[in-house]
């Protein structure tokens, strides 16, 4: 169950030159772009329909799924940030699976663009979420899932340090084919995250 309550717009988060915003209507444009231009970049690891009905990111105007994305925070059922490198719109960060009641969790997912990659980007801006979740939502815990082929996602929760949790059969219907994945976790008693990817220096 979602949270069962409004969750207010936290403002911009930040550590250095990376930062999370909750996305605007005006951010349509440059996401657009971006996930035109990264499609090779992307679309080994994006959702797809089992249908085959899936409508590729970046061919359609965002502006539509933005206020989509936006109702999320009314409904408490998720939290959707665009990812920001020197204040500049580089990718997108989702808070979802947001639950309530006796679980008190949350899934992350989130992708940069292949321009930007390998600043330390999404380990800092993953770092900078779960710290809302487990601080501002008070929630217990997070998963990240990840294909076991996405090496470069691979190495964002080694750097946080996230627990294996093991593999999930099928799990994701992704680049048009059901997909295993891998499950990473971490809870609240294991925070702040931000200070522990300092702490670790990966």
């Amino acid at each position: 169950m979602p949270l069962g309550q409004a969750i207010p717009d936290p403002g911009p988060l930040s550590a250095g030159r990376v930062g999370l915003r909750v996305v605007r209507p005006a951010d349509a444009g440059e996401l657009q772009r971006l996930l035109r231009e990264n499609r090779d970049w992307l679309q080994p690891w994006e959702a797809t329909h089992p249908s085959g009905r899936s409508v590729v990111p970046g061919s359609v105007p965002m502006r539509p799924t933005i206020r989509l994305q936006r109702r999320q925070l009314r409904a408490g059922s998720g939290v959707p940030f665009v990812v920001l490198f020197d204040g500049n719109v580089v990718g997108q960060l989702s808070i979802s699976e947001l639950s309530g009641g006796a679980l008190q969790s949350s899934q992350i997912g989130y992708w940069v663009s292949r321009h930007v990659a390998g600043n330390g980007i999404a380990p800092t801006a993953v770092a900078l979420a779960m710290d809302f979740i487990f601080g501002e939502l008070g929630l217990h815990r997070v998963e990240i899932c990840i294909r076991p082929e996405n090496v470069a996602s691979l190495r964002v929760v080694q750097k946080l340090g996230l627990r294996y949790e093991g593999r999930r059969g099928d799990y994701i219907h992704i680049d048009g084919a059901w997909r295993d994945h891998d499950c990473f976790v971490a809870t609240r008693d294991e925070g702040p995250m931000l200070a522990r990817l300092t702490s670790l220096g990966r």
